[in-house]
Formats: C-alpha cells, sequence, structure tokens
C-alpha cells in the first residue's frame, strides 16, 4: 500500500538555474506513484524512463513538460519513505531551497506522514552484481545481508582530495542537510552560460582558490554527503527506496549521469526478498 503525506505541503522558492520564483505544493495521494504536474500540463511519473537530462542537475519530464533539479526532493521523499504523492509546481524548476534535502524533510515530518497500519516494511536486493566501470568513475551494486553505501571523490580542492565517507543508516540527517557545491572560480563562468543564476552563499558550498569554503560546513565532508544525497534520489527513480536494499553501493568520482545509468542496468535486477 502507499505511504503519502497526510495533508498537503506548499512550499515557495526560487529555482538554482534561472532563479524563477516557483510554488509548489505536494498533495496526498493514493496512486502508488510519485507524480509531477507542471503548470497545468498533462503529468508524468519520476521514474528513470522519465529522466530528459543529467547534464548540471536531473530533469524529469515528458513531451510537454519537465520539472528540472528533481533530485534533491527525490532524496527527501526516499528518507521519509513516501512513494505516492501528486507535486504540482508553477514553474519548471523544482525551487533549490537551501541547496538540500533538509527543508523538504522538515515540511514532510511536519505535514504527518500517512503509513499504512500493519504493512511490514519490505526489503530488496539485487539478483547478481550490477557495476558500472570507466576510468577513474565507477558505481557498483552488490547483493549484501544489511545496506552499505560508499562514497569517494578526488577533487582539485585540497581538502576533498582522496576522500570518502560511508552512510549511517541510524544517523541519516548529516546527508539530509548537506549542500550542494561548486567551484567558486567557475560560478561566474556558468552563469554567463545561462546557468546558477540563483546560486547563492545561503544555498552552494563554494570550493575557494585559497583551499577554504565559501562559508562553514555543516558536518565533516560535506559535499561528499551531497554527494551521496543525490545518489539516494537517483536511485529511488528505479521506483524501489535505495535505504529499502540489502547491497553494497560503492561510487567513486561519479555523478547524475552514472547514477541514472546504473539505476537503468539496477531496476531488471532487483527482486524482493524476506525480511
Amino acid at each position: 500500500m502507499a505511504i503519502t503525506l497526510k495533508k498537503e505541503v506548499k512550499i515557495t522558492g526560487n529555482g538554482l538555474m534561472k532563479n524563477k520564483p516557483c510554488e509548489i505544493t505536494l498533495f496526498p495521494s493514493k496512486s502508488g506513484e510519485i507524480k509531477y504536474y507542471i503548470k497545468g500540463q498533462e503529468a508524468f511519473v519520476a521514474n528513470i524512463d522519465n529522466v530528459l537530462a543529467t547534464d548540471h542537475c536531473v530533469v524529469l519530464g515528458n513531451k510537454k513538460s519537465k520539472a528540472i533539479l528533481t533530485e534533491h526532493l527525490t532524496a527527501a521523499l526516499a528518507f521519509c519513505h513516501i512513494d505516492s504523492v501528486d507535486i504540482c509546481m508553477s514553474e519548471e524548476e523544482v525551487p533549490i531551497l537551501d541547496g538540500s534535502s533538509k527543508q523538504w524533510v522538515e515540511a514532510f515530518k511536519n505535514a504527518g506522514i500517512d503509513k499504512p497500519l500493519f504493512e511490514k516494511d519490505k526489503k530488496y536486493t539485487v539478483s547478481e552484481p550490477v557495476y558500472y566501470l570507466n576510468g577513474k568513475t565507477s558505481l557498483i551494486i552488490l547483493p549484501d545481508k544489511e545496506l552499505f553505501m560508499s562514497y569517494a571523490v578526488n577533487y582539485d580542492h585540497p581538502k576533498e582530495i582522496r576522500r570518502f565517507i560511508n552512510y549511517n543508516p541510524k544517523d541519516p540527517y548529516e546527508i539530509i542537510e548537506a549542500r550542494t557545491f561548486g567551484f567558486y572560480r567557475d560560478l561566474r563562468k556558468y552563469q554567463m552560460l545561462g546557468f546558477a543564476q540563483g546560486a547563492s552563499i545561503d544555498n552552494t558550498l563554494g570550493f575557494m582558490d585559497d583551499g577554504g569554503y565559501s562559508t562553514d560546513l555543516r558536518s565533516d565532508c560535506e559535499p561528499l554527503k551531497h554527494k551521496m544525497l543525490d545518489l539516494v534520489g537517483d536511485l529511488y527513480l528505479t521506483g524501489i527506496n535505495p535505504l529499502d536494499l540489502k547491497c553494497q553501493i560503492l561510487a567513486k568520482e561519479a555523478g547524475h549521469a552514472v547514477h541514472i545509468k546504473v539505476a537503468k542496468m539496477m531496476r531488471e535486477k532487483i527482486v524482493e526478498i524476506s525480511n
């Protein structure tokens, strides 16, 4: 049975890419799907078949409409185990808010989550290993007895060289609150190309040339934790919550394009198991 919100949630904010204000309302639903309705156009489901682009963020849509920068919202739904909701947007871009999933999760918990009584939690695994290897980039998913996630990066920043983190399922908050990030020196270039118009110190963590950051970190390894946040959101587009997997998920220097590529491979190999 579907897990949805107990009441509607409404949030207004500007987009990261175009900086346009957008009002977004999430309505309880019993359809068993996460559906987007953009400016009254035909609905589309949040799944990997409807991924239109992964260049700078995840874009979902159909021939008539699209939703830009969906990954933080999708991750928030995953962490709250919500799998059925109607998402209505006044513009195409999901508000960036503080650059993480924190405000989404708080809004969902304040609204309440309607989980069916007496339903056993379902667990899943993969019938065989799923892997993507290409030079320095890899994403591997292996069947296991419990969920284990690890993410490694190697950025041109003295504090982000050859670093990795492991997911702690007992304390996901530091993943949920981890903000999007980028190199401050690239910001002007992206803005001249029409991207990152809404980037600010309030929603984006900047890597500075002096080896520091544009603002204090919320926790150690915050950029890596945001990568893991993105991974959770992207893998949720398989229709199965990655937090319900009994698998090892090992990512190294990947990104949205690789996440989605592996999600498509993985979907065909997901099997339900007894908990």
